[in-house]
């Protein structure tokens, strides 16, 4: 065969062979134009970044359709097709209750430069018992039981009042017995602590519940008396938390909090009152002031959620309060700083408003009594503390405890919440 027909077959077959491939083509858009898509649902289930809510699982699932598939951080969207689905649910536990006791942490607001907005659940707790009574009485034992006030001033008569509006209620004759372990106006959140203890009491008394996902209702009520998330958020919520209002409502996210932090705070006899400490600062701040505190506020919550333990003495650092109160109300505040960070700690600032030092110390590992005090810094740091406490001439304690990850909770109520079938946490 001459090679001119070589070429001419070569030519028919590629010819015919691209024919063929087209017309494969067709008959295939045209199956799959005539018939839903099958996916593999079970093997989609299975994929750890896809949640499919049961409303729109099935085989008429588009891939096109993105807005029926949750995701892990569709948080909000999750709960409002959940409670969707629930509506005919009865809240059994909704009946109002004759007496409640609610445990509340102390917290420690602003760590450095974040002003007003980031706060951390001590491990240091108050408790008040509300109970209806035919009359009006404030009862308190423990730190700040003199100096609170006995009226309807009382922070925690004020937050049960809002709770008790909140459920569109009147506000019953209460009796308030307070056992208090957080030292009064000293800068760890004893205000924030009454007003969240106030209205969970009241919640629970008023049988009133309040929707969390998408509003945050307990923490628009708590920063609305107070004025600011960075003590009431961490009292709800425990943990580290950094509070923002959105322009609508209060938000809040927890930080993660390293492991074998422990809490070395020095807590001077005197009170220290916000408002004065609020007067020392000046009005407006610089730019470079500003620069300085947000990249410091940033740094600090990089340190902590990369576990980056010797960032955190940077991430403290503050020029918008620190450096005012320091020099005009407590004059050993950056002295005891330094003090506490030259014998091991990984930072410490001022707590709050003052006149509380805090100093966050590493290496705790379960109960530290049960550990060599020399794989921790804890005991360094806390002499230290009170080496220049002494140096100034300034009386107070030096209190070791840890950060705390739970925030406020009831503890007891009657009539209870348990039952012989459903059994809460401590019978309760």
């Amino acid at each position: 065969m001459s090679s001119s027909q070589d070429s001419k077959l070569l030519t028919t077959a590629i010819g015919a062979a691209a024919a063929g491939a087209a017309l494969a083509v067709m008959a295939l858009k045209m199956t799959e134009s005539k018939k839903e898509p099958e996916y593999d649902l079970h093997r989609m289930s299975r994929r750890s970044f896809i949640m499919n809510d049961d409303e729109f699982s099935g085989p008429s699932l588009k891939r096109q359709d993105s807005g029926n598939l949750l995701f892990p951080h569709n948080h909000e969207e999750k709960m409002r097709r959940r409670i969707a689905t629930r509506y005919q649910i009865e809240d059994e536990n909704s009946a109002p209750r004759d007496s409640v006791t609610v445990r509340v942490p102390a917290t420690s607001a602003n760590m450095g430069p974040g002003y007003d907005c980031l706060g951390i659940a001590v491990d240091l707790w108050s408790e008040l018992t509300v109970t209806r009574s035919d009359t009006f009485e404030i009862t308190a034992e423990g730190d700040g039981a003199v100096e609170m006030p006995k009226d309807e001033s009382n922070y925690l008569v004020v937050g049960c009042r809002a709770a008790f509006e909140a459920a569109g209620k009147p506000l019953p004759t209460l009796k308030y017995h307070v056992v208090s372990r957080i030292p009064y106006a000293r800068g760890l959140g004893s205000s924030s602590a009454a007003i969240v203890a106030g209205i969970v009491a009241g919640l629970v008394l008023a049988g009133h519940r309040l929707p969390c996902w998408g509003s945050e209702a307990l923490l628009q009520i708590a920063a609305g008396i107070e004025g600011h998330p960075d003590n009431v958020a961490p009292v709800i919520y425990g943990g580290i938390q950094l509070g923002i209002h959105n322009g609508t409502r209060w938000m809040t996210e927890r930080v993660p909090c390293p492991a074998g932090l422990q809490m070395v705070m020095f807590i001077p006899d005197f009170i220290g009152k916000t408002s004065d400490a609020r007067g020392v600062l000046k009005p407006t701040i610089t730019r470079e002031e500003a620069a300085f505190n947000i990249g410091r506020a940033a740094f600090l919550v990089h340190s902590l959620c990369s576990n980056n333990l010797d960032n955190l003495k940077y991430g403290v650092q503050d020029k918008m309060h620190q450096p005012q109160r320091g020099s005009k109300l407590y004059k050993y505040l950056f002295p005891m700083i330094e003090a506490a960070e030259e014998a091991g700690a990984c930072c410490a600032y001022l707590s709050g408003a003052g006149p509380t030092v805090m100093a966050l110390t590493s290496g705790a590992s379960g109960d530290i009594f049960a550990q060599r005090e020399k794989e921790r810094t804890d005991i360094l740091v806390a002499k230290a503390m009170i080496q220049c406490a002494k140096d100034f001439g300034i009386d107070g304690k030096l209190l070791v405890t840890n950060v705390v990850t739970e925030g406020a909770r009831v503890i007891k109520v009657d009539p209870p919440f348990s039952s012989g079938e459903i059994q809460f946490r401590d019978n309760i």
